[in-house]
C-alpha cells in the first residue's frame, strides 16, 4: 500500500511540475475540456485514495479510487465543457466561432400577476466591437 501511494504521489508530482500553464486564452476548446478531464480525474482520484483512510480494511475498498476518478473525470469535463463554450456565436478581431451556448436559469416575476416562473436563457451572440 505505501509502494502505491508513493506512485501515485511521484505521478502527481510530476505531472504538476511538467505541465505549463499560458497565460493566453485557448484557442482549442477539445484540448481545455480533454485537460480539464485529466485533471479532473486525477483529482477525483487522490481523494479516492484519500477516503481509503477511513475504512478498517483499505485493501477491500480499492474500488473507492475508480468511483473518485469517474466522478472527478465527469466533473472536469462537464467543467471544461462550461468553460469553453458560452455563446453560439462568438465575433472577436472580424472571425466568427461556433459553439454551444450556455443555457442559464433565470426567475422573473410577473408584475400584473406577482407569479415567478422560471425562464431558461442562452446567449445566442457575443461579441467585441472595437
Amino acid at each position: 500500500m505505501k509502494s502505491a501511494a508513493r506512485l501515485i504521489t511521484l505521478i502527481t508530482c510530476c505531472a504538476m511540475l511538467t505541465s505549463a500553464a499560458s497565460a493566453f486564452a485557448s484557442d482549442n476548446a477539445f484540448r481545455e475540456v480533454f485537460e480539464d478531464a485529466f485533471y479532473g480525474g486525477a483529482a477525483g482520484a487522490l481523494v479516492g485514495a484519500a477516503l481509503l483512510a477511513f475504512t478498517k480494511k483499505p485493501a477491500d475498498h480499492l474500488d473507492y479510487l475508480g468511483y473518485g476518478a469517474a466522478s472527478g473525470v465527469l466533473v472536469g469535463s462537464a467543467y471544461g465543457v462550461a468553460k469553453s463554450a458560452r455563446s453560439l456565436a462568438q465575433i472577436d478581431k472580424g472571425s466568427i466561432k461556433f459553439a454551444l451556448p450556455t443555457v442559464l436559469p433565470d426567475l422573473t416575476e410577473s408584475p400584473a400577476t406577482r407569479q415567478t416562473t422560471i425562464t431558461w436563457r442562452a446567449e445566442l451572440l457575443r461579441g467585441t466591437f472595437w
